[in-house]
């Protein structure tokens, strides 16, 4: 028999620990107990790559040319931090993902849908991570009313649960059924619906919010089993079961008005006021002058 190169000797006494390395998630802190979510469909699984965000990681898919899920820690001081951080939107392909299998700009040109936030930007507790939100990679086809409306109450209900309770960790997607798909461009497929996931571990409490992509609906609360066996994924797959069979109880969705941050006085609220529209005048004239 002959011998092997060292080389490949060393590699294959290697293998075990690094197969592990690969199956792990790239960043596990965005993950409740550092397992990523699950794709239960396999239908799903085809030309998938995940990517890892300053405040988020998201699973895309080629097919879709939309993420599967975008998933959150969401803290007190993380949600605090966001408040304060001004939205300039900047939405842009992702180039991290090929050409074919991701979304473009020009997609969404007329195309009657919103580019709706899976991690929100409301959500970013830096300036940094906020522009990383916009990436199409983190994006679906959204219809404009419930995305301005509906939606918007939902992730508010969502990050002040978090400054409540003080942990959360918050998986997003779409969800994809029936027999025909809509698609923008015939490109980018359009969800059905929506979803919103919740996991709270001090309390052992999980549920999701479950939302029509289409304007007229209503939302409902599902168990992460119902969400499972509605949207092919597990989100929280380190969830004992009995976890993931009762739905804990949501919030009424419910959109923010600056007045009401808690723990801000109105001198503080005018402040930042003042903060924010200085910043916004030296952001304009720096791009007139440049």
């Amino acid at each position: 028999m002959p011998f092997l190169p060292l080389a490949v000797v060393a590699m294959l006494a290697l293998w075990p620990s690094l197969s592990l390395a690969d199956t792990a998630p790239a960043c596990p802190a965005l993950f409740a107990d550092g397992r990523a979510p699950v794709l239960t469909n396999p239908k799903l699984e085809e030309r998938t790559v995940p990517l890892c965000f300053d405040a988020f990681a998201v699973l895309h898919s080629g097919v879709a040319r939309t993420p599967l899920y975008a998933a959150e820690r969401l803290t007190r001081a993380s949600v605090s931090a966001a408040r304060r951080v001004e939205r300039d939107d900047a939405f842009h392909d992702e180039d991290r993902l090929p050409a074919d299998d991701r979304a473009s700009l020009s997609d969404y040109v007329h195309s009657g849908f919103d580019r709706g936030h899976l991690a929100p930007a409301g959500d970013m507790p830096s300036e940094a991570a906020q522009a990383q939100s916009f990436s199409l990679a983190n994006i679906v086809p959204q219809n404009r009313t419930v995305n301005r409306s509906l939606w918007a109450g939902i992730e508010e209900s969502v990050r002040r649960l978090a400054s409540e309770r003080g942990e959360l960790f918050v998986v997003t997607g779409p969800v994809f059924s029936g027999r025909s798909v809509g698609s923008i461009k015939g490109r980018v497929l359009v969800p059905t619906q929506l979803f919103k996931a919740i996991y709270d571990p001090r309390s052992g409490e999980a549920g999701a919010y479950l939302a029509p992509n289409e304007a007229g609906g209503d939302w409902k609360a599902v168990s992460l089993a119902t969400l499972r066996d509605t949207a092919g994924i597990d989100v929280f797959p380190a969830l004992p079961d009995a976890a993931k069979a009762k739905a804990m109880d949501l919030p009424e969705p419910r959109e923010f008005s600056r007045d009401e941050v808690r723990g801000e006085s109105w001198g503080d609220f005018f402040r930042q006021l003042a903060h924010d529209v200085l910043k916004r005048l030296w952001r304009e004239l720096m791009r007139a002058i440049f």
